[in-house]
């Protein structure tokens, strides 16, 4: 009886296992781990009522905005308020009751209020991808909302990833500027604005002015201004569920007859049935392609070197038939194939795959300098030259206050919780090695790691002399490394700019992939980016030589 009764209990844990664990619908909390700094990090969730793991979701992406956080998200897209004399700490300890809608909802905290690019914007499509291994999501009713810094967010992440969303509601929007050159990119999907007519903060004619640039893309834009409303227009905007209905009418079209797009990065290289595979550093690119009914492809660019479209499924593709294309004035028979591969040379556009040089810039290596601050990443100070312990704490310091991310701001901002680590050159572990990108403060004779490097590197400062510093991205294996020789990249730098990281972090976006500057990075020597196999062209060598301050690999 005993064997008997221990056989059942084994299958029911069994099968438990196997089942997986069943989440309760409604409004709940769930963590991602983040290998950027291996941490938990939370997202508000909603399951519907009626919650069935057999079926497929439409799924709604929230962020909140500055000052804020998940639980608040969650509350606020659901239409719903603090109490009266209830502050936002207060209202974050509980979800209260609000209308089912057939959706699942996600409200990443994102790291609190730290924008959306970078780290943040890393954590964000790390909750999505955990959404999709735990649920079923339905690929075509992926949507995007979020107001302030989430509504900046919004527009930021909706314009560099296109084809994920099926539409984007923006509220009273702060995006980067980076954003306004790549309106275009919201061709084929509808905008919702909302803008309170009176906010102090986020005045209507800046959002006014991103929906008059969609509109002449040619995007399907939607403006609503609540007339004296002040900064809280989400009250209107997610009133009564009205996001969940708009939403409700649109489907993402994942082979557009018609793509626009447009791209500084190839860590954004992708819209619909096209992908850019290589483009002009620094510049741009820019493609717009349209495949009509009757088969014909007409394509424009600009600064655009490589790229491929994906058309095995386009409706409009005759399968296993060779395509013509007008591209840049050139007309082109193309041998039938399930994915077409362009690239640009002295003779115009060929089909096939270029072939790339052993060190060559690509999606997951392409610099500028911020992306490597994206990532997982460690501090290194250097301790070669034996220093006093006066000067290796001086050296720590500087680590320390560079991977500083979670400084207290105050009451409102808080702090960014991201939390890497800070290191010397001999505590450095070959998994460091292998798994993160190193940002090196020194040079050839303070840090090891730098040394050790001598050879591959590029660029090295000649002497400090307390007056240049020199800062560059390179890469190195399947990761990346950061030099800043001399003067740090913050010092002698005025605060400017919205808070919502530290000056020292604020300023890394506005990097190309090196800078040599005096005094401070306002008064460059010379600045750029490498060329797409990682060398330096004869202008910038000309400049970094007559400065007399660097020597060149």
């Amino acid at each position: 009886m005993k064997k008997i009764l221990f056989a059942v209990s084994l299958w029911f844990l069994i099968a438990g296992i196997a089942s997986g664990q069943k989440l309760a619908p409604g409004p709940q909390v769930l963590t991602i781990h983040s290998d950027l700094d291996d941490t938990e990090q939370p997202y508000a969730l909603y399951l519907p009522k009626d919650y069935n793991e057999k079926n497929a979701y439409p799924l709604v992406i929230m962020l909140h905005g500055a000052g804020s956080n998940h639980r608040l998200a969650l509350r606020r897209v659901f239409g719903k308020s603090n109490a009266p004399n209830e502050n936002d700490v207060e209202a974050s300890r509980y979800f209260p009751k609000w209308e089912d809608v057939n959706y699942i909802v996600a409200a990443p905290y994102a790291r609190g209020t730290a924008g959306y690019q970078g780290v943040a914007e890393q954590d964000v499509m790390q909750v999505l991808e955990d959404l999709k291994k735990r649920f079923t999501i339905d690929e075509d009713r992926i949507y995007l909302t979020g107001l302030s810094m989430g509504g900046g967010g919004t527009v930021w992440m909706g314009l560099t990833r296109p084809d994920i969303w099926a539409a984007i509601a923006p509220v009273c929007p702060a995006p980067p500027q980076e954003a306004l050159e790549l309106l275009g990119n919201s061709f084929n999907y509808p905008v919702h604005f909302f803008q309170g007519g009176a906010d102090p903060v986020v005045p209507a004619e800046g959002t006014k002015r991103l929906v008059a640039g969609m509109e002449k893309e040619g995007t399907d834009v939607t403006y609503v201004e609540y007339p004296g409303v002040l900064h809280d227009s989400w009250v209107n905007a997610y009133a009564e569920g009205f996001i969940f209905d708009w939403f409700d009418t649109y489907t993402r079209n994942p082979y557009p007859m018609k793509v626009k797009f447009a791209t500084r990065q190839l860590k954004y290289d992708k819209a619909y049935w096209i992908q850019f595979t290589e483009i002009a550093p620094g510049e741009l690119a820019k493609i717009e392609a349209t495949l009509q009914e009757d088969g014909s492809l007409t394509i424009t660019t600009a600064n655009l070197l490589a790229f491929s479209m994906d058309l095995a499924k386009h409706p409009n593709y005759n399968e296993g038939k060779p395509l013509t294309i007008r591209i840049d004035g050139e007309t082109k028979q193309l041998a039938a194939s399930p994915e077409f591969h362009l690239y640009k040379d002295e003779t115009g556009w060929t089909q096939g795959i270029k072939e790339s040089k052993f060190l060559s810039k690509r999606a997951e290596l392409e610099g500028p300098i911020f992306d490597a601050f994206s990532q997982r990443h460690v501090y290194v100070y250097g301790t070669a030259d034996n220093p006093s312990e006066e000067e290796l704490a001086r050296r720590r310091a500087v680590a320390l206050e560079a991977a500083n991310w979670s400084s207290y701001r105050g009451e409102f901002l808080g702090r960014i919780m991201f939390f890497p680590r800070v290191i010397s050159d001999k505590e450095v572990r070959p998994s460091d090695l292998e798994d993160a990108n190193l940002i090196l403060f020194g040079d050839v004779q303070t840090n090891g790691i730098i040394a050790g490097m001598k050879n591959m590197l590029p660029i090295h400062l000649t002497e400090p002399d307390g007056e240049h510093g020199l800062l560059y991205i390179y890469p190195m294996n399947e990761n990346y490394v950061v030099v800043n020789s001399g003067l740090s990249w913050w010092a002698n730098l005025k605060e400017s700019g919205y808070p919502f990281v530290s000056l020292t972090h604020r300023v890394l976006p506005q990097f190309k992939d090196f800078i040599l500057f005096r005094e401070s990075i306002d008064t460059p020597l010379a600045e750029g980016y490498f060329q797409n196999d990682w060398t330096l062209t004869e202008t910038a060598k000309s400049k970094l030589k007559s400065s007399g301050k660097v020597t060149l690999r």
